[in-house]
């Protein structure tokens, strides 16, 4: 059975923010942390070279395949600003229509800067995602 490829690792997270050159970003990847920090009560790990998880959920699915994964977290990506939000996005269309400008995949929110998104909003979206999963699964 294949093995998640992205884990948490042992590089410092504060060298790898402070490692991101873009003053802007850099400061937007703070005020995001923050916010997943609070609503997790964890600390950031890194998972993989480029990814801050906060906290863990471990899943498994009906073909037998198991893990953990990070509850949230975020990744400061050339183009935007990664915050991965586990539950997806279907179950929170009021927040959605509420945030700004965005972009999205299955659990991805794309954000090119912060000041682009309503920061209240982004904050209750993250919130509640780290709510659903730790009603749904087994997180740590």
């Amino acid at each position: 059975m294949a093995e998640n490829k992205t884990k948490p690792g042992k590089s410092s997270v504060t060298a790898f923010v402070n490692g991101i050159e873009d003053r802007e970003r850099r400061s937007d990847v703070k005020k995001v942390a923050a916010m997943m920090r609070a609503a997790t009560g964890s600390r950031a790990k890194m998972w993989g070279t480029s990814i801050m998880g906060f906290g863990s959920y471990h899943y498994r699915y009906d073909s037998g395949r198991e893990g953990d994964f990070m509850i949230t977290g975020l990744s400061p990506r050339k183009q935007a600003l990664t915050v991965y939000i586990m539950p997806g996005f279907s179950r929170f269309e009021g927040l959605m229509k509420k945030l700004g400008k965005y972009k999205t995949g299955k659990s991805c929110l794309y954000i090119r800067r912060l000041a682009d998104v309503d920061e209240k909003v982004l904050n209750r979206l993250i919130v509640d995602a780290v709510k659903y999963m730790r009603k749904h699964y087994e997180t740590k």
